[in-house]
């Protein structure tokens, strides 16, 4: 399996993180299963497989090009045969800026982005089919999203900028209380706020910062043990880590480093 991250270009830098390319999988192979992890960050996903790609249920054939909005629990991705995927990284307040819609429409589920509300005139999953290139596919891509980003004129929201920030930067240890008096916000105004331009509570957005932030520990083994990183990341104790860790895997800790093979930063293949 391959795996390639590519910068997007600088009228774009605002609102993509990165671009990311997966190939893989052979003929008559068993199914590749992907898990998609919260990450506080939607994305877009282009996807050419030979059977398609299939949600969790296995009974959902996913769009060839689909929005997906913030996620609170590990989602399943299964393809059979050799794929060639696109993704697209998000900041966590992209969906209102690039699509013009409020987040919270799309929490926990994904959208055929030639049916999203504020398309363009242009058939994007055609256009990338018949393109002649990954190179040409990134252009086309990037071109669909500076289009929207125009047409639409949706202004990042700089409150909400700075709460993500914050709460990033803090793994999400910063207290609510004090970002609300930051932002001179009562509670109701920040949570209505950041669920228009997130998608999420700003406490499940906290505890997403938490848990990647322990993810990231173990990715790069800096831990002696659970408990340690279970107290540098503000957890009350192992347990209340390890049930955390599940809630937003599946797995406990150490079946994750496991049975999982992360190529794709939160989208890791599921090894059985």
């Amino acid at each position: 399996m391959n795996c390639k991250l590519v910068q997007p270009p600088e009228y774009l830098k605002r609102y993509v993180r990165y671009f990311w390319i997966l190939e893989g999988g052979s003929d008559g192979c068993a199914p590749t299963t992907f898990v998609a992890l919260p990450d506080g960050c939607p994305g877009m996903i282009f996807g050419q497989a030979e059977e398609g790609a299939f949600s969790e249920s296995h009974d959902y054939k996913l769009p060839e090009v689909f929005l997906y909005g913030q996620t609170t629990k590990h989602t399943e991705i299964r393809t059979k045969g050799k794929f060639n995927t696109i993704g697209v990284y998000f900041y966590p307040d992209a969906i209102k800026s690039v699509f013009g819609f409020s987040a919270v429409e799309i929490t926990n589920t994904c959208l055929d982005v030639d049916l999203t509300p504020k398309r363009t005139d242009f058939n994007l999953s055609e256009r990338l089919l018949n393109a002649s290139s990954q190179a040409h596919q990134l252009e086309l891509i990037s071109g669909y999203l500076f289009n929207l980003i125009n047409k639409n004129g949706s202004v990042p929201d700089g409150l909400t900028e700075y709460a993500t920030s914050k709460m990033i930067g803090s793994n999400g240890n910063i207290t609510l209380k004090e970002l609300q008096q930051d932002l001179r916000l009562s509670e109701r105004s920040f949570e209505r706020r950041f669920n228009q331009h997130i998608g999420i509570s700003p406490k499940l957005f906290s505890r997403v910062c938490r848990f990647q932030a322990s993810l990231s520990q173990l990715r790069n083994n800096k831990y002696n043990n659970l408990t340690d990183v279970a107290f540098e990341n503000g957890y009350a104790d192992q347990s209340h880590f390890i049930r955390s860790f599940k809630e937003f895997t599946g797995f406990s800790p150490e079946q994750y480093q496991k049975q999982s093979k992360e190529l794709v930063e939160n989208f890791p293949e599921l090894i059985k």
